[in-house]
């Protein structure tokens, strides 16, 4: 498999490229996005075998029970970090170490309803969030230390309207392969 080929099924809908311009269409299509990843994802994963949530979207990957615990936790600091910046001047968020979370005890949980019912509720009380920001709100920050620099929230909508569909086409794309891969990837 080349480096090519690798790198398309790390980023199967490229990496986020947030635009110079972020305008109410934009804020409005990314809360969409956002607002419906629970469904989505639910529909990707409730009715999978234990076999089916252990297969990966790319060689030396997380597996499809490790996604979706992670979209959890993810989604979960991303939603107190919009807090933080929204009730605070610029706070400094805390990173963590996202691979070393997917290797604790509850990911290894084979029953995905516990996450995808927090993404639900999470996501339904997040989406509320966001509907309610106005300009002002939107122009706020937070500092980001593994990335050193401000972060303003209305392109972390967009980051995570992203990172929902990323996650997504690594589902989709574990199912299409049934977690194994080889030379000829067409």
């Amino acid at each position: 498999m080349t480096d090519l080929e690798l790198q398309q099924l790390k980023y199967p809908i490229g990496t986020f490229k947030c635009p110079k311009t972020i305008d109410d269409e934009k804020i409005k299509s990314w809360i969409n996005t956002i607002a419906s990843f629970p469904e989505r994802i639910r529909e990707l994963g409730q009715d999978l075998t234990d076999e089916q949530k252990e297969w990966q979207y790319r060689p030396g990957s997380w597996n499809i029970r490790q996604l979706v615990h992670h979209c959890a936790d993810s989604h979960l600091n991303s939603i107190i970090r919009f807090k933080l910046a929204l009730t605070e001047d610029t706070p400094s968020i805390k990173p963590y170490y996202e691979d070393r979370w997917a290797e604790l005890a509850d990911y290894d949980e084979k029953d995905l309803s516990s996450s995808l019912m927090l993404i639900s509720s999470l996501h339904h009380r997040w989406t509320l969030l966001l509907k309610s920001l106005g300009e002002k709100e939107l122009k706020k920050t937070y500092y980001h230390p593994e990335h050193r620099r401000e972060i303003h929230l209305e392109e972390t909508i967009g980051m995570y309207a992203w990172h929902s569909e990323h996650h997504l086409a690594h589902i989709k794309q574990a199912l299409k392969f049934h977690g194994r891969f080889h030379d000829n990837m067409s």
